[in-house]
């Protein structure tokens, strides 16, 4: 499958769930804005975040990031490959530190450009994210991570069956695909207090890393 095939299918694939993912991220941020019955929740959250930081960031990225959906993969059927309890930690551990790198991030967004809602700090947040971040760090990594537990996270098996290629086209078809959920999303995400962003986050990377994980299946068997 050529390179704007495989774009144009993954942009295909993304916009419904890209579409419940928006719906669950407003949802959220209207309940927080106008639902006084939920501020207690809400608040509840800000002081966890507050009160743990970074293991916050860390614990609750590698349950809705690995854990969750790992599980799904595995009960669903869609990912039998290698040893489960193995892919289960190496899920854990890599979303743990993800969700350390995306609080520093968010955190350094918010030196630069304030912790403001405000239509401005969101557009800056957003274009930073997206074409900076994920272009750069996020994407490459996601793609390289998944591209590694294809061959059953061996690196020899990895350099064997990977080309450069091979690499190169799915960083690409993932930024591409992946601006669709994303760019949207952020700007949700960046609607909310800096302490909710990150539990936000969260709720909207788990059903993503189920779609990335469907994705790269999908790949496999091209």
């Amino acid at each position: 499958m050529g390179l704007k095939r495989k774009i144009f299918s993954a942009l295909k694939d993304n916009i419904i769930p890209g579409l419940f993912l928006w719906c669950i991220g407003i949802a959220v941020v209207a309940s927080y804005y106008l639902n006084e019955s939920t501020r207690s929740l809400f608040h509840g959250i800000i002081q966890l975040k507050e009160e743990y930081g970074f293991l916050y960031s860390a614990i609750s990225t590698s349950l809705f990031g690995g854990l969750i959906p790992f599980i799904f993969m595995r009960l669903s059927g869609r990912d039998q490959v290698g040893n489960s309890l193995f892919h289960g930690v190496v899920f854990v551990a890599y979303w743990a530190l993800r969700g350390v790198d995306v609080d520093s991030f968010y955190r350094l967004q918010g030196w630069i450009f304030g912790n403001g809602v405000d239509w401005q700090t969101i557009f800056f947040k957003v274009c930073v994210d997206q074409f900076i971040y994920c272009v750069f760090w996020a994407t490459p990594v996601t793609a390289g991570f998944y591209s590694l537990k294809e061959a059953d996270f061996s690196f020899g098996k990895w350099k064997k069956e990977k080309k450069g290629s091979y690499l190169v086209q799915m960083i690409i078809v993932f930024t591409v695909s992946t601006w669709l959920v994303w760019i949207p999303g952020t700007a949700i995400i960046y609607s909310l207090p800096a302490p909710l962003q990150i539990p936000l986050f969260n709720l909207t990377l788990c059903f993503f890393v189920i779609l990335v994980s469907v994705f790269s299946k999908k790949e496999k068997a091209v």
